[in-house]
């Protein structure tokens, strides 16, 4: 019985692994963030050579962090709320940031684990953010965008977004 639990036990701390997560799954509303993109693995077998994070709508100021092997390039939008920043108007902001492999030598090897970091303001109501990933690999490609149509449960889903809980300001 023992081995059966034990067994059943190492099976959901696998599947839970088998996502792209945040370290910090919590956060205050309206505070600036730290959001660290954990990644544990490639697609089915093949290393990861890129990572490409959409950005929530309401994440302010964000800015990644650059890696070494890594290129960064990043896609700008008009923002539908502008809003002001060191007394001067923001109208454009980040919408999505992508980490490409330099070369074969960076790429990040299935068994390998890595973080991706960038850094913003979060929007100032509590509530559920989800950040969209996309884990392009040499062979294949792994999208965790899924969402619940309701609610914060990620279960049953097979490539959930890293869902970020905002807490209400204290």
């Amino acid at each position: 019985m023992k081995k059966l639990v034990l067994t059943g036990t190492l099976l959901l701390a696998s599947a839970a692994q088998a996502h792209i997560t945040l370290e910090q799954r919590e956060a205050e509303a309206g505070s600036t963030y730290k959001a660290v993109f954990k990644v544990g693995h490639g697609c089915d077998g093949s290393a990861t050579r890129q990572i490409t994070v959409t950005l929530p709508a309401g994440f302010k100021g964000a800015k990644p962090v650059p890696k070494a092997g890594w290129r960064l390039s990043l896609r700008m939008e008009k923002l539908a709320q502008p809003y002001e920043s060191h007394g001067k108007p923001v109208t454009e902001g980040l919408a999505e940031v992508t980490w490409s492999a330099n070369s074969e030598a960076d790429w990040l090897q299935d068994a390998w684990y890595d973080e991706f970091v960038l850094r913003g303001t979060l929007p100032p109501e509590a509530g559920p953010l989800w950040f969209k990933v996309r884990q392009t690999c040499v062979q294949g490609e792994s999208n965790w965008a899924e969402m619940p149509p309701e609610g914060t449960s990620t279960r049953g889903l097979k490539t959930p977004a890293a869902l970020l809980h905002l807490t209400p300001k204290k």
